[in-house]
């Protein structure tokens, strides 16, 4: 279980709370500010070399010791031949952090699928900096392709929540 930080020493019945106190209690893991990118341009992948998709959001965190919660909801995930899918990376910078969607949308059939995936990351970029957050795709096999947002009106969302820390 991890253990909280920025938490306050606990205090007991009949103690006046200092602000100091009150301060510091206030601050701990509060969302500090949101930030959001979305897509809806198709992106295509004939390669199993990561590429961009186009999805970023950029964020300035407001202290160097916030973590950043990155949600992503990747709409309209396709594959149009037999033993492909769709693989999803996240970014921050030139920084592949984890492949986040593995063979999204594969059965092992020639037939087109569609699919939706999802990727949840809490990123420590330690800098008060603007900070650049990515989507990556790549074919799962190089003999095929995939497709992120195939028919334009899937929405692909990647979503910065900068936690106090």
């Amino acid at each position: 279980m991890a253990t909280p930080t920025n938490l306050p020493a606990s205090q007991t019945t009949g103690n006046v709370l200092t602000a100091a106190y009150v301060n510091d209690l206030r601050g701990a893991f509060r969302i500090l500010q949101v930030v959001q990118g979305t897509r809806t341009t198709q992106s295509t992948f004939s390669s199993s070399t990561p590429a961009t998709t186009g999805l970023t959001a950029t964020i300035t965190p407001q202290s160097s010791t916030s973590k950043i919660l990155i949600a992503g909801s990747f709409g309209g995930c396709n594959k149009q031949g037999s033993d492909t899918g769709l693989n999803l990376w996240l970014y921050r910078g030139g920084t592949q952090l984890i492949m986040c969607c593995y063979n999204v949308g594969d059965i092992s059939s020639g037939a087109e699928t569609n699919s939706h995936a999802s990727a949840f990351y809490l990123d420590s970029p330690a800098t008060t900096s603007a900070t650049t957050y990515s989507v990556y795709g790549a074919s799962s096999a190089n003999t095929t392709f995939a497709l992120m947002n195939h028919t334009g009106s899937a929405t692909s969302t990647l979503l910065l929540l900068e936690v106090s820390a």
